[in-house]
């Protein structure tokens, strides 16, 4: 006599009363959290979570220290994970992407910062419930696809890096989170200014940009490989025009030299997408390689995707064509 079919459970029956019997089993996803990213919470964590169970398989884990998130990525793609989702701010989504680059498991993000740059340069909403919802949605329509990196030294970026003033403010915004967290883009442009007053107006470290036989003397460089430097509110503020995800090139900026009225007249340059037509302002697109390196001895201020990184007498950069894959 044949044996009796094994009972079902209630999930198998309720598949198969639904058709839903032949679905694709779930996506396993790994969710990097930094605890200490300015809108994460632990409670925040566990509804996220508790959220993307309903259409994923799904590990979180807090990282504990800088640096963190790059090895748990490594980690990551050595067990085939589907996903990452790197859910902080834009340091966060650095670490991952490091940890990532030239690997097949893809990248995406939930925004835990102040700015979550790299988040809406991927078409991520920026509110965490919306972001949430974007990313259920995506089990069903799963679209993976390669983007650029930058290079910088040893590091990588996914849409901006800078020496001079700009890595300067971020040095010292990053020095005082509180105020970060509590006023965001308005503490930045509070920084910016007392910055530039205190050591940029007079004698400020000079350094000279290199693209190919072209030199470019200056005190800031600032390049992209990607459409936006950061956000003002919901306004992108648009340095260097030409560089995107997929161009396979780098574009940016060379502030020339700096007086009173500089940092007004370029902010609002910015903010209107039209830095480049700034007369202190040499802009460049197109490029695949460069260098910067200083021209009075003292050490340059450089900053990656947002977080300062410490000082360099020279450095060079470079576009990673296709270096990391993401879904958004």
């Amino acid at each position: 006599m044949a044996s009796a079919d094994p009972p079902l459970d209630a999930e198998a029956r309720l598949e198969a009363a639904l058709g839903l019997s032949t679905r694709a089993p779930a996506r396993r996803i790994l969710v990097i959290v930094n605890p200490y990213a300015t809108t994460v919470s632990d409670r925040l964590k566990h509804l996220i979570v508790y959220a993307l169970r309903g259409r994923y398989q799904v590990e979180a884990i807090d990282t504990e220290r800088r640096g963190h998130a790059t090895e748990l990525c490594r980690e990551a793609a050595r067990e085939g994970y589907d996903v990452v989702v790197a859910f902080g701010g834009d340091g966060t989504v650095n670490e991952a992407a490091n940890g990532l680059a030239g690997s097949d498991v893809p990248l995406t993000c939930l925004p835990g910062g102040r700015a979550n740059v790299y988040c809406r340069l991927l078409g991520i909403p920026a509110d965490i419930v919306d972001a949430t919802e974007h990313l259920l949605s995506m089990a069903d329509a799963w679209r993976a696809r390669a983007v650029d990196l930058g290079r910088v030294g040893e590091r990588l970026f996914t849409f901006a890096a800078g020496t001079g003033l700009d890595a300067s403010v971020v040095e010292r915004v990053d020095a005082h989170p509180r105020l970060k967290a509590r006023l965001g883009e308005y503490y930045y442009a509070w920084v910016a200014s007392a910055t530039f007053t205190r050591r940029y107006l007079i004698a400020p470290p000079r350094l000279e940009l290199l693209i190919g036989s072209e030199r470019i003397p200056g005190v800031t460089a600032i390049v992209q490989n990607a459409a936006a430097y950061t956000y003002f509110g919901e306004r992108p503020v648009q340095m260097a025009p030409g560089a995107a995800l997929d161009s396979g090139d780098l574009a940016g900026l060379v502030l020339r030299r700096t007086s009173p009225l500089s940092i007004p007249t370029i902010a609002w340059r910015a903010l209107a997408g039209r830095v480049t037509r700034h007369r202190q302002i040499h802009g460049f697109s197109g490029a695949r390689a460069l260098r910067v390196r200083t021209l009075d001895e003292r050490t340059l201020p450089l900053q990656v995707d947002g977080d300062y990184i410490g000082e360099v007498d020279e450095v060079g950069f470079e576009v990673v064509p296709g270096g990391l894959t993401v879904v958004s």
